[in-house]
């Protein structure tokens, strides 16, 4: 017996008659250091004290959940790609670096149409500068060059002000034991990431 679609289930057509076009997915790969659960915390009350001291700023400011430091980002995609996944892994697998400590003690913005407002070091430590570099030249040679960038300002965002750049403004020093690395995905307008695999330093 054949099975007639409900109409919730039938496409909405528009004035055309065409179909309407369901916004399509963007799935996000990316490298990430992950703070742990204090280290968040840490993170997210240097956040409320930079909030505190700006109470004219106007933002969007980001849950502590989704608090990271990129590493690489390895592009938007349709769907899931596997094979990005599987050369990201075995990159990854070739990481040798023992754990360090990576030390915030300033906030600023970068330039866009929504600036993020970030956390981060004036200069990037010798272990994070070698891990970035190692985990980029293993990228490289697994085939996923593509994306990754040329340099690297090492920062956890915190907000999205309205189009105000911010000056560089001295915080509590949040010291981060960086133990494990993350390959993250995620969907974009979406509240959660999918960690798929951690490599501990």
């Amino acid at each position: 017996m054949a099975i007639r679609p409900t109409p919730s289930d039938q496409p909405q057509l528009d004035l055309l008659g065409t179909a309407d076009a369901r916004p399509a997915e963007v799935h996000r790969l990316f490298f990430a250091l992950l703070p742990d659960a204090a280290t968040r915390a840490r993170l997210a009350q240097a956040a409320q004290a930079f909030k505190a001291s700006h109470p004219g700023l106007r933002a969007r400011w980001v849950s502590p959940a989704r608090y990271h430091a990129t590493l690489h980002f390895l592009g938007d995609h349709a769907l899931l790609r596997q094979d990005v996944v599987d050369a990201a892994m075995a990159a990854a697998t070739e990481l040798r670096m023992a754990p360090f400590e990576w030390v915030l003690h300033e906030a600023a913005s970068f330039r866009g149409r929504q600036p993020p407002c970030i956390l981060r070091s004036s200069s990037v430590p010798e272990p994070l500068q070698q891990l970035w570099q190692d985990l980029r030249r293993a990228l490289v040679l697994a085939g996923q060059g593509r994306h990754v960038a040329r340099s690297f300002t090492p920062h956890v965002t915190v907000a999205y002000s309205h189009a105000v750049l911010l000056d560089v403004t001295p915080i509590e020093p949040v010291a981060w034991r960086v133990e494990r690395v993350a390959l993250v995905h995620s969907v974009v307008g979406q509240q959660d990431y999918q960690v798929l695999a951690e490599w501990a330093l």
